[in-house]
């Protein structure tokens, strides 16, 4: 969970913070460029499952997700404070995620991910991702299937200023404080796909490819005291629209377990990839 540290280069703290209430910086800035590239890896596309499930059928599945590093280029804030400090931060390499889905008859299929409150490598995750889906066959082999998808919740910690970089000695330098922030970033957004699959339930290998759109609405909001004990809670809120292409599929090592795998592109911002495994512990009829 703790992809999310790294934006601490999207909210940095002014030499001497203050309450800064609402930030907007605008799409093309650093700011939203920056949030918008780690949405890319908690958006909840298909990872290797595509195809219909049959009514009442159970499948869970888990995923992870490689987390590329930022180019240097959005690494500086721009809009929201004035001074020029970039961190170099270790990106967490993986994104994980759990996940459940279950066949509702007629094509439909309702999928669902969360991850709760758990502390990991300093970040607090609440995050609850849900799908449905509709699949309609066009040939024994080839189906074609709409889906719709959103991530709601958040991820806490020290993001801004973490136990790292926190410094009592200079005033004047950036996170003068005693204490890590404790910041929250909001991924909030909602997509729909369309993707065309091949292959049939015998199969030993099923693919698919497909792309979509996503309306982003992703917050930052700042939790960070100084030494002298001036509060910044700058909010940053960004309205972005992003496009997504995708491709990925699945190997049957047996008739209920399937190895997953996905290529998942967002030309704008980072391309990444998702590995995983689905069990099937409901057939369905």
């Amino acid at each position: 969970m703790s992809i999310v540290r790294s934006i601490v280069l999207v909210a940095v703290v002014s030499q001497v913070a203050r309450a800064q209430g609402v930030c907007k910086p605008g799409e093309d800035s650093n700011e939203a460029k920056m949030m918008a590239f780690f949405a890319a890896p908690i958006a909840f596309s298909p990872s290797g499952n595509a195809g219909a499930l049959r009514s009442g059928e159970i499948r869970v599945s888990f995923d992870v997700t490689y987390v590329p590093s930022p180019s240097a280029e959005i690494t500086r804030p721009e809009k929201c404070y004035n001074n020029n400090k970039t961190e170099n931060t270790e990106l967490s390499p993986i994104f994980p995620r759990p996940r459940v889905a279950i066949g509702l008859g007629g094509g439909f299929a309702v999928e669902a991910m969360y991850l709760p409150p758990i502390t990991v490598m300093d970040a607090t995750p609440n995050l609850l991702s849900l799908a449905l889906s509709y699949t309609r066959s066009m040939t024994s082999s080839i189906a074609l299937g709409l889906r719709g998808h959103t991530t709601l919740g958040q991820v806490g910690g020290p993001i801004t200023c973490s136990k790292d970089v926190i410094q009592s000695n200079q005033p004047t330098g950036n996170c003068y404080a005693f204490k890590p922030s404790d910041d929250t970033y909001k991924p909030n957004m909602v997509g729909g796909e369309a993707m065309l699959s091949f292959g049939t339930r015998a199969s030993k290998f099923s693919s698919y490819l497909g792309a979509g759109v996503t309306a982003l609405s992703p917050e930052f909001e700042v939790g960070y005291v100084d030494a002298l004990n001036n509060v910044d809670d700058t909010r940053l809120e960004v309205s972005l629209t992003r496009l997504a292409a995708f491709a990925g599929g699945a190997y049957r090592l047996s008739p209920r377990f399937a190895l997953t795998g996905e290529l998942y592109s967002v030309p704008e911002d980072v391309t990444t990839v998702r590995f995983g495994g689905s069990f099937t512990l409901r057939s369905g009829k």
